[in-house]
């Protein structure tokens, strides 16, 4: 298996390297990259190979062994789509209050176990197989939910391959519809059709978290360094600001007479993060992009978030600014609903054991941050 994935092929790789533990405690540079092999040659359905452990070995065998389990039981044997998989995304609950989230953020053991129980809701491949649909995806197996997909519209209702973009809405705090929508990092291919959901959406933010390249392509760069003209929308780059953590770019979006504005978010500091100190960032990021969004005019619509597969830095931001609200409003967070929640509607979101104790760090963290605050 390795020679037929490994280093034969340049830019494809190794997938004993793809699967392997990450070395560092938390945060691996390749956390997002791990589905970059070609699934499909192991015969183990996607979510399978999410939640696998151990070699390459152990992992074709337990996963096509009759009858197999997985050792917390969401395993080969369930399909993406299983009834009991789905059941567990919409009862999944785990309410924690200040101190039992400071004393769980810690547990290491009980976040991997919880984190592994939770069944990813990868979509099948089989469902979407139309032709020329592989050149729109980034990575093949990650593709987007069906009944919470983001469908661009387009003159000729029929045309399956126009009205589609990777990319899904999210429900936000409290329910509220189409608050976020959640995507891959464009490619060369679908540059036009990103601009066109950016317009139709009425977007008045984007938050990019990955660099263009780390190991391999990650994201095309699909803005202009001043102007350009997408599928009729021409974009224009007003201010370019660099903070700490991240750049600010204002835009203009002109498109049939109408003039929008458009701020992204680019956080590159994401991929040196190895530790929990990285979680102040994050946090004032979040807090960034939720000002932003109460200046934003009240016709805008969902903030587009979007990494390079646009399952796990993605899921990790879209989550805490869920759980920040949370936190505030009602003094506990519920990280399990919320992680269900989102996989609900987008397969895969928070991707990897070690993101999910990233998530417990950043929000415990907000939570001191408050409760300082509080004191004062």
């Amino acid at each position: 298996i390795e020679n037929k994935h490994g280093h034969e092929k340049p830019g494809n790789k190794d997938l004993m390297d793809l699967e392997a533990e990450p070395q560092t405690p938390v945060f691996d540079l390749s956390l997002d990259t791990r589905t970059e092999g070609d699934i499909t040659t192991l015969s183990v359905t996607p979510v399978g190979l999410q939640e696998r452990r151990g070699s390459n070995v152990s992992l074709t065998l337990d996963m096509c062994s009759p009858g197999c389990t997985e050792p917390y039981g969401y395993g080969a044997q369930l399909s993406p789509r299983d009834q009991t998989a789905k059941e567990y995304l919409r009862e999944g609950t785990n309410t924690l209050t200040p101190s039992q989230l400071h004393t769980r953020a810690i547990d290491d053991q009980a976040l991997q176990a919880e984190f592994y129980e939770t069944p990813m809701n990868f979509v099948d491949p089989k469902e979407y197989n139309y032709p020329g649909l592989v050149r729109k995806n980034r990575y093949k197996t990650i593709l987007p939910n069906a009944h919470s997909r983001v469908i661009l519209r387009t003159a000729d209702e029929d045309e399956f391959l126009s009205t589609y973009i990777n990319a899904n809405y999210l429900q936000g705090y409290g329910g509220e519809e189409r608050a976020y929508i959640a995507t891959q990092g464009p490619t060369v291919n679908t540059v036009g059709d990103f601009w066109r959901m950016v317009w139709q959406e009425r977007c008045p933010i984007i938050v990019m978290i990955t660099n263009l390249e780390e190991k391999n392509e990650k994201c095309a760069e699909y803005w202009p360094e001043d102007s350009v003209t997408h599928e009729g929308i021409e974009i224009k780059v007003v201010t370019v600001t660099q903070e700490d953590d991240y750049s600010l770019r204002v835009f203009t979006l002109k498109f049939g007479g109408e003039e929008r504005s458009l701020r992204q978010y680019w956080y590159t500091s994401w991929p040196d993060q190895k530790t929990p100190d990285k979680a102040p960032p994050l946090l004032e990021l979040v807090e960034e992009v939720e000002q932003a969004r109460a200046e934003a005019p009240p016709t805008s619509g969902p903030v587009i978030v979007h990494c390079s597969a646009g399952i796990g830095r993605t899921g990790c931001f879209i989550a805490t600014s869920i759980l920040c609200k949370q936190l505030r409003s009602e003094g506990v967070v519920d990280i399990l609903r919320t992680t269900c929640q989102l996989r609900l509607d987008r397969g895969g979101m928070i991707q990897t054991g070690e993101q999910y104790q990233f998530v417990h760090h950043v929000l415990s963290l907000y939570e001191k941050q408050l409760s300082h605050i509080v004191e004062e």
